[in-house]
């Protein structure tokens, strides 16, 4: 079975986007992966088709229903669905290269795009969904949040990219930041192409990245150089 994506949102005009396209889209059309919708209104029981509410206790901002978020989880998701169930969250666990390693070996997800000033806590609570940020901003709901997951997810299903070796050596998959690319033309604007790169010598271009990689990493984020660093004290 391919991997299956359900979005549960208020917005389901937002999907595919961009996943229509390129290396998503082209896997999307070979049935590598699936995506569907599911309207979260559908499930709203007034004529207004209202799914959100006043927070208990006041404050600004509305909130969005227990009841008609759960009907249309459990609609999208009867309890035999193995796939893992996510809420775009800015309060979630981050969500990174390694979980979606993890995603993109599994059957798919169930995600919910939140909205407003956030989803009733005890849906959160029974229908034990995961609460995943993508960063430590706010967007205006969790339709692109959950695009931009999707999209690191995809392209790490088998037969997504042509060359895996490629997706080997990307930022975070070692635990450092890419290394600097080139290519043609040999000199732009003045400036040339690295001498060790077209020297042919294979090892001396290896330690050129991996020196590079390392420099970068230092100087732009100094909390994955330690955190490789400590990975490597353990490997010792």
């Amino acid at each position: 079975m391919p991997f299956k994506a359900t979005i549960l949102t208020l917005y389901p005009d937002m999907f595919p986007g961009p996943l229509g396209h390129s290396l998503s889209g082209r896997a999307m059309e070979k049935n590598l992966w699936q995506l569907e919708t599911s309207q979260i209104r559908d499930h709203a029981t007034d004529k207004h088709r209202s799914v959100d509410d006043t927070p208990a206790g006041g404050g600004a901002g509305m909130v969005l229903r227990a009841d008609i978020l759960a009907k249309a989880i459990d609609t999208a998701a009867p309890p035999d669905d193995p796939r893992p169930k996510l809420l775009m969250s800015p309060r979630g666990k981050p969500f990174t290269q390694a979980r979606a390693h993890e995603l993109a070996e599994g059957p798919g997800a169930i995600i919910v795009c939140g909205r407003f000033e956030g989803v009733d806590q005890r849906v959160i609570d029974t229908r034990e969904l995961e609460e995943v940020s993508i960063g430590d901003y706010i967007l205006s709901g969790g339709e692109i949040g959950a695009i931009t997951m999707l999209d690191a997810i995809i392209r790490l299903i088998p037969g997504v990219m042509g060359n895996m070796e490629s997706a080997d050596t990307e930022s975070f998959e070692t635990g450092l930041l890419e290394h600097p690319h080139y290519t043609r033309p040999a000199v732009f604007e003045g400036h040339t192409i690295p001498d060790v790169l077209t020297s042919g010598n294979h090892k001396k271009i290896h330690e050129w990245r991996m020196s590079e990689a390392e420099r970068l990493t230092r100087e732009r984020r100094p909390d994955m150089w330690d955190a490789y660093m400590a990975d490597e004290d353990d490997v010792d």
